[in-house]
């Protein structure tokens, strides 16, 4: 039975809403700190698992409903690739990107019951780079790595979830993937490589967080289509394999005539 595409989209919301609240929330409340490197409180390991284990959870969870993208680069990657329809891609992005607000929306209010507590430049675990930002790195080292490691983090992707890979072991490796990017990634960025994850905080936040937020959109983007074309024409053997059988079908039937 075919699941109804509302029932993905909200599947796809509900996985982006725990992310962000678990992963940003980890970060926020937990100890971490903007102005130490690495973060305070659970760390910069601690912070990490939190994004990473969220969605190997999330993977097991709505990955039979949805595919568990929870990532609007993901899911442009996959359309690229013709794995998923243009109209399930719009509806895909719209529930992450309601989901990551909403999540934003759940912490402030939890974080505004803290005395003292005030919004900061790069609130709600928002993303950045350059002064007053974590290593303070420049545009292009952000841009660079938020593109690369989006870029890594689909050929994982596509990898772990083609025909002939072990389907049980794609949430773990995917999940494991994405807490080895938020340990390189954390000082310079914060770790997007996730559009929605860098929309929620930034529009709660605004300020400078808002005003940096499309690199955040951008580069993941580009990062995610280079890794659906690289994958298509270099590593996809089913796809080879595919071609190769229709060509050896068509030659016999040739040969018949």
């Amino acid at each position: 039975m075919e699941t109804k595409p509302i029932t993905k989209y909200v599947a796809e919301l509900i996985g982006t809403f725990c992310l962000v609240l678990f992963g940003c929330g980890a970060a926020v409340i937990a100890g971490a700190s903007t102005s130490e490197i690495p973060p305070s409180g659970i760390g910069l390991l601690g912070i990490s698992l939190a994004f990473g284990v969220s969605v190997v959870v999330m993977a097991y969870t709505i990955g039979p409903i949805s595919g568990c993208h929870i990532n609007p680069a993901i899911s442009i990657s996959m359309m690229a690739a013709g794995k998923l329809s243009v109209k399930d891609t719009v509806g895909y992005v719209i529930s992450q990107c309601i989901g990551a607000i909403a999540a934003s929306g759940v912490l402030q209010l939890i974080l505004s019951g803290k005395p003292g507590y005030t919004l900061g430049e790069y609130g709600l675990g928002a993303n950045g780079w350059g002064p007053g930002y974590l290593g303070q790195y420049s545009t292009q080292s952000a841009f660079i790595g938020e593109a690369v490691f989006t870029f890594l983090f689909l050929i994982v992707i596509f990898g772990t979830t083609a025909k002939r890979a072990n389907p049980a072991m794609a949430g773990l490796a995917i999940g494991f993937s994405l807490v080895l990017i938020h340990l390189v990634l954390i000082p310079i960025t914060g770790t997007s490589v996730n559009p929605a994850r860098s929309l929620g905080p930034a529009l709660f936040a605004g300020g400078k967080a808002l005003s940096q937020v499309w690199l955040f959109i951008v580069a993941p983007i580009i990062g995610g289509l280079v890794a659906a074309g690289f994958y298509k024409l270099v590593l996809d053997e089913d796809d080879k394999i595919t071609k190769k059988t229709v060509e050896v079908h068509e030659d016999i039937s040739i040969n018949r005539l």
